[in-house]
Order: C-alpha cells, then sequence, then structure tokens
C-alpha cells in the first residue's frame, strides 16, 4: 500500500507480522511492576478492546509478555512500516488542510531524529507521550484523514474518542492528557493508570503534537545563558556552565552554550543519547575522564573558546571533581527529568546506566534510596561552589523540589513565600522578569512545505517585522527585542533544525501578531507554503507551574491554576487549530496545569481574523494575572496593551505602602 493508503486504512483488517525489538534505537527503561493481577487482566481488556475479537487469542500472550517485559502494552507490532517523519502538507491524505497540518506535527514529534524514545511513542523527558500505544496513533490519524473543517477529533491522553459535528471555527482536534481527579496525581499514579492503558503523560508539546527538537528549547536556554551571565556582570566568553542531561530537552543546554559563547560542561549517563547529540553536533566533545576534563576545561577557560564539553558520566562527580580541583564554575544548572526521579529522569552517583535501569524495574525501593542518596551529594557539592561565588539556578526540573524531599541542604535560612529555596529557579531570577512578565514567549512555526528556502523566508519575514516594531519599542523592552534579532539572524548559521522545517523567537503579542500576519499575507502572495503557528506550553499564559513558569508570582496564587485552564478555553473559541490542556509538563504529575495551541496559516481571510483575535489573547491573559499579581513589568505591559486595543479593560492592582504594617 501506498503511505496514503496506510494512513485511512487505520488498525489493519489483517494482523501485520510482529516485529523484532530493535536495540540500535533509544528504548524507553522498563516501568516498574505496579499492577495487581486483576488489574494486569484490566490493562490486557482495555489493549484489546482496540481489535477485533477474532484477534484476540494472538495478541492477548503477546500484549500480556510486553506488560511484563516492559510495564506497557506498547503494540509494538503495529509500528508502521513507512518512515516516521513530517513529510510536505500535500502528502498527506485527507479532506481538511489543518487535519493535514495536525498529521505533519504528529509525525514531527514521532521523527527518530527528534523523539527520545520513538519505539515507545515518547518524545522527551523519559515519559512525554503523543500516544501509550500504537493502536491510538493508527486510529487517530485515520480519523484525521476523514475529518471535514465541520468536525472536531477529541482526545483522551492519547485516545482518539472519535470525530464529532462542530464548525469551521471551532477547533480540529481538542487533546487532553493526564487530566486525574487532584487526589489521583502522584507520581504512582501516573504509573498504574499509564500501565491500565487508561491516561498518558503529554509533557507539554509531546501530547500537543508541537515540539520541534531541541531548537526550541535552544532559544530559551540561550537567553537564560545569556541573562545569568549578565546577573553576575561576567563576559560568557571564558565563562564556565555546568550542567547536566541531554535528553530530548536537555540535550539543547551545550548547543545554547556554544551561542552564547561560554565553555558548556553538561554530564549525561546514557551513552546513546551522548552520541547522538555529539553526532547531531550539539556538543563539541565527549569525555570520559575526569581528570582529562578538568584539564580540557582549564586550557578552554584560558583560551576562552566557545566550546561544550560532554561527561559521559555522572553530574555528581563532575561537581565533586571541580570543587577538589578548585576549578571555578561561574553558573550551574542542571536538567536531569527529575519531574520523573524514579524511571529514569535522574540516575544515581556510584552505579552505571545498565545497574540502575535494572534495579529501576526489580528494587524500586532501593533505587529511590540511591537517587535520594545521590541528589543530597549533590546538592552538597554545588554547596560548595556557591560559597566560592557561582551563581546556581533551578532550571524548573523539579531539581529543587525532589532535593528538598530527599532532605538535601537547599532550603533558605529565612524563607519567604515564593523564595522557599537557597537557590532561585531560573523564571524567578530571569526569564519571569525579563521576559513573561513584558509579553515575551517562546512563539515557534514550522513551514508546513518540508522547504528549507521556506524557512529561510519566514526568519527574514520575522527579522524584518522585529526591526520594525523596534524602532518605536519603549526602553524597557529594547534588550529583548535586540536579543531575539540577533537570534533569528544567527538561526541558519546554527544548524538548528531536526525534523520540520521549524523555527522558534520570543516574542510579545505584538511581535507574533505582526509576524503572523505577514506570514499569512506571504502564503497568499504564494510566496511560501502554509505555515503552523505555535508555541511551547512554558509560556506567558499557558502553564501554572508554582516552581517554574509561575514562580515569580508572589500573591500567594501561584498554586491556582485558572490561567491555563482560561487560556485553553479562551483559544478554543477564537481560533486553535487545536488545542491542548494536560497535568504535568516539565515538573511532574501533580505539579502543573499547563496548555498550549497550534493554528494552521493557509493564507485565507479566516486566517488572518482568527490569528489576530487568538494571538492577543494568548498572551495578555497572562500578562493580566502577572500584573494582578503586583509584578511591575506586568502593570507596564498591560496598561501599553490597554493604549494599543480600546476593547481590552483588565483590573489593575493598587499597590500597598510596606510601612503600614
Amino acid at each position: 500500500m501506498t503511505f496514503q493508503q496506510q494512513i485511512q486504512q487505520g488498525i489493519p483488517n489483517q494482523l501485520p507480522q510482529p516485529k523484532p525489538y530493535e536495540t540500535n534505537i533509544n528504548h524507553a527503561p522498563k516501568r516498574k511492576e505496579i499492577l495487581g493481577e486483576e488489574e494486569k487482566k484490566l490493562a490486557l481488556k482495555n489493549a484489546l478492546r482496540y481489535f477485533e475479537p477474532r484477534f484476540h487469542a494472538e495478541l492477548l500472550p503477546e500484549f500480556r509478555e510486553e506488560l511484563e517485559k516492559y510495564g506497557r502494552i506498547y503494540m509494538y507490532r503495529f509500528r508502521p512500516d513507512y518512515e516516521m517523519k513530517a513529510r510536505p502538507i500535500s502528502e498527506y491524505p485527507g479532506k481538511s488542510e489543518q487535519a493535514k497540518a495536525i498529521m505533519l506535527m504528529i509525525q514531527n514529534n514521532l521523527d527518530y531524529a527528534v523523539a527520545q524514545h520513538p519505539h515507545e511513542l515518547i518524545t522527551y523527558g523519559g515519559n512525554g507521550g503523543v500516544f501509550s500505544n500504537w493502536a491510538q496513533y493508527l486510529l487517530t490519524m485515520k480519523y484525521l484523514s476523514e475529518m471535514t473543517d465541520e468536525q472536531t477529533l477529541v482526545m483522551y491522553s492519547g485516545h482518539p474518542m472519535g470525530l464529532f459535528p462542530s464548525h469551521k471555527d471551532a477547533p480540529r482536534v481538542v487533546v487532553t492528557n493526564g487530566m486525574m481527579i487532584p487526589n489521583y496525581s502522584k507520581p504512582d499514579d501516573w504509573e498504574k493508570f499509564n500501565a491500565l492503558g487508561v491516561t498518558q503523560y503529554g509533557q507539554m508539546t509531546a501530547g500537543s503534537y508541537m515540539y520541534i527538537g531541541p531548537q526550541g528549547i535552544v532559544h530559551g536556554t540561550t537567553i537564560t545563558v545569556l541573562n545569568a551571565f549578565r546577573k553576575i556582570n561576567k563576559d560568557p566568553k571564558g565563562g564556565l556552565f555546568v550542567t547536566s542531561g541531554l535528553g530530548g530537552m536537555s540535550g539543547a543546554q551545550p548547543k545554547a552554550g556554544n551561542i552564547a559563547g561560554c565553555v558548556t560542561v553538561c554530564a549525561e549517563v546514557n551513552p546513546k543519547i551522548t552520541k547522538i547529540r555529539h553526532d547531531q553536533k550539539w556538543v563539541n566533545e565527549i569525555h570520559e575522564n575526569l581528570d582529562e576534563l578538568v584539564a580540557r576545561v582549564r586550557q578552554a577557560q584560558e583560551n576562552k573558546e566557545s566550546v561544550s564539553l560532554a561527561y559521559l558520566g555522572n553530574i555528581v562527580e563532575v561537581w565533586e571533581k571541580f570543587d577538589q580541583e578548585n576549578l571555578r564554575i561561574d553558573i550551574g544548572s542542571d536538567q536531569t527529568s527529575l519531574h520523573n526521579p524514579w524511571a529514569g529522569g535522574y540516575y544515581p552517583a556510584g552505579q552505571s546506566f545498565e545497574e540502575s535501569n535494572k534495579m529501576m524495574a526489580e528494587d524500586p525501593e532501593l533505587f529511590k534510596d540511591k537517587v535520594q542518596e545521590s541528589l543530597r551529594r549533590h546538592a552538597e557539592a554545588i554547596n560548595k561552589h556557591t560559597a566560592k561565588g557561582t551563581y546556581f539556578f533551578d532550571y524548573g526540573n523539579a531539581f529543587l523540589l525532589e532535593s528538598s524531599r530527599a532532605g538535601a541542604d537547599v532550603m533558605a535560612e529565612n524563607p519567604t513565600l515564593g523564595r522557599e529555596f537557597k537557590f532561585p529557579s531560573y523564571v524567578q531570577d530571569i526569564m519571569g522578569p525579563m521576559c513573561f512578565d513584558y509579553g515575551f514567549g517562546p512563539f515557534r512555526w514550522v513551514c508546513t512545505s518540508g522547504k528549507p528556502e521556506d524557512l529561510q523566508k519566514t526568519d527574514d519575514i520575522a527579522c524584518a517585522v522585529l526591526e520594525e516594531i523596534q524602532q518605536n519599542s519603549p526602553e524597557e523592552i529594547q534588550q529583548q527585542m535586540k536579543d531575539n534579532i540577533q537570534w533569528i539572524k544567527g538561526a541558519q548559521e546554527n544548524n538548528l533544525v531536526v525534523g520540520s522545517q521549524a523555527r522558534i523567537l520570543y516574542a510579545d503579542a505584538e511581535g507574533r501578531m505582526k509576524i503572523a500576519e505577514a506570514f499569512n499575507k506571504a502564503i497568499k502572495n504564494g510566496e511560501i507554503g502554509p505555515v503552523v503557528l505555535g508555541r511551547d506550553h512554558h509560556d506567558v499564559s499557558g502553564t501554572d507551574s508554582p516552581y517554574r513558569e509561575t514562580s515569580n508570582i508572589y500573591d500567594g496564587s501561584r498554586f491556582t491554576a485558572d490561567m491555563a485552564i482560561h487560556n485553553v478555553i479562551g483559544d478554543s473559541f477564537r481560533g486553535a487549530t487545536w488545542v491542548s490542556i494536560h497535568n504535568g509538563g516539565g515538573v511532574g504529575w501533580g505539579e502543573v496545569i499547563n496548555g498550549g495551541f497550534g493554528m494552521l496559516l493557509d493564507g485565507s481571510d479566516d486566517a488572518d481574523r482568527r490569528l489576530k483575535s487568538m494571538l492577543f489573547w494568548d498572551v495578555n491573559n497572562g500578562i493580566s494575572r502577572r500584573s494582578w499579581a503586583r509584578n511591575e513589568g506586568a502593570v507596564f505591559a498591560i496598561k501599553r496593551a490597554m493604549e494599543m486595543e480600546p476593547n481590552l479593560k483588565v483590573t489593575l492592582p493598587n499597590f500597598v505602602d510596606e510601612n503600614l504594617f
């Protein structure tokens, strides 16, 4: 069958042959055994309901073996035979261009060059799934190929519930992931209900079909690293940045360090992903000997090189060794997946990668003890460096939260509401007050033609729009504008494309609307093909996360999730092509609610109308919430927004004189 026929077929009428387990790609670790016998039976029934009863006798033992061997039922047999990658939009079958764009984005999330564990349908973060099994993928793609612009596909945590009648201005797809009743949102709840096949962890952009490879976070990390060096009044050249993780998100760190111009040391325990990042040129060198690493860092510091050095080993060893050698670390962080500490997100020191994977599945309690012991060592080593002047920040991966739960020395001596830890979140000190409060966040787009020349044209359009806006921008946002113009000018030479022809930059509502409007005109004029707009959930409005996106909210409301819920509802009726709302992205189940969107620009007047309505709301919803929390940058930004749009009327806070107390 052709590619189009395979998509339209969905779940095949005849069973495909079982597929061999490929050992040359990165697989998810075995999940711990958490289901009782009756629950295992229920998980098997849940999996078999995708298939006609005539197949059950053959599939049952196979699915049982998967459940026992991997802790999940992935249905490997049903992996498609075609190459998994984003194709030009014209190659997808269907009746709706919007639906074709969503198929393109789904395949991009599962591209082997993009996805962390492609055979397990996991895009990044160790557990960020696009789907829970291959039947869900096949059925979803079939529905999208049949959909009209008068229907909406409803997605329940990876499961396509079905196509429902709607209208052309409604979202084509509505996605939820992991939306648990609050009392069932602990890490073990994810393990249990995911194993049952009834919910999944969508991370942020994994289950939203909006991941664009590490480029998405390269930009944010570059801005973070640049501003961290500004915060300590040091030129990045010759400066040392130490961190860990080379996975789906964390792999961006060495590349960002190179763009910022510093020396980056990034530790990673997984040899496969380390090799991938080196092959992709996201990291310059791999080192396995600590003495050699120390000598190489000293050389790089002395020569003021912009170089990234991966250490294939545990990050705790790096912090401890650099302390012993009195090697000065200027800025430090961590981006292991500590939202998922007991299932492969963080590997303990003193254990090999293979030993850890075995212990994780066979003795999870001992593994948990080893992780917490390692976190205490990790924090102790960091404290030794910060006493010498290192600026350390939590990179929103729950490092400080999990370290505190392990009893590590990370708590502030004199805590205040929102400043419980001795180290700040990067949002508290950098991204929040410098970007989010002013409405700047990760706006992204994908050229659905698949043509590099279309991406170049969109880069040029975006740069021209930003340069024009900058001429009349107030002083308060000049630095943000300069950083993003510099970024977009260097984007091509930095070879950031992995998978689809995609780009990201930080823009406020004005920038996003004007760039999108210019794209839509170029599409209408036949200069470029259709473009998908989106963003990271890690943005001004999309996410309520008390230890990350909303960690610089100090009015006591950082544990509420009103903003994210309002954001996705508002995007839905203002014209988004698809919307998503998740529990658990980035920092763990029960720790965050986050929402995202996708929007297809096709050159039409309808697209022009929708982009202006939706993008304005998508940003200003968050600025207004941040303003009400008395964040002065956000008060400035929302007042400016009201001056630009007379229909916007936002309640402003009155400030209280502290002396009254």
